[in-house]
């Protein structure tokens, strides 16, 4: 707002922000799964039985939990988003 925001723009800063850091979460969040399911996957055909079926992720699974993801960062910073965009610019930098 010192620069000439209005708080529209601040909103949108903050929802993108708050969406970004989610859904990248999520992305990190899959990978790890996907990693791990393989991983455990590999020590199972290596120990047990080499008949052991690959582990398969269906593709709406993914793009489900990725808007999952993304959902939730939304919700829960809307909030903030609005509280951040009604601060008063010289009330804002006082307390950094």
């Amino acid at each position: 707002m010192a620069v000439g925001a209005k708080r529209v723009h601040i909103l949108y800063q903050f929802l993108i922000e708050s969406v970004t850091l989610s859904t990248l979460g999520g992305v990190i969040g899959l990978l790890a799964g996907w990693g791990l399911a393989n991983l455990i996957v590999f020590t199972l055909r290596h120990t047990v039985s080499e008949g052991f079926p690959p582990a398969y992720v269906p593709v709406w699974v993914i793009f489900l939990s990725l808007f999952f993801a993304a959902f939730t960062g939304a919700v829960f910073g809307v909030y903030p988003a609005f509280k951040a965009s009604r601060l008063d610019p010289i009330d804002a930098l006082r307390y950094e």
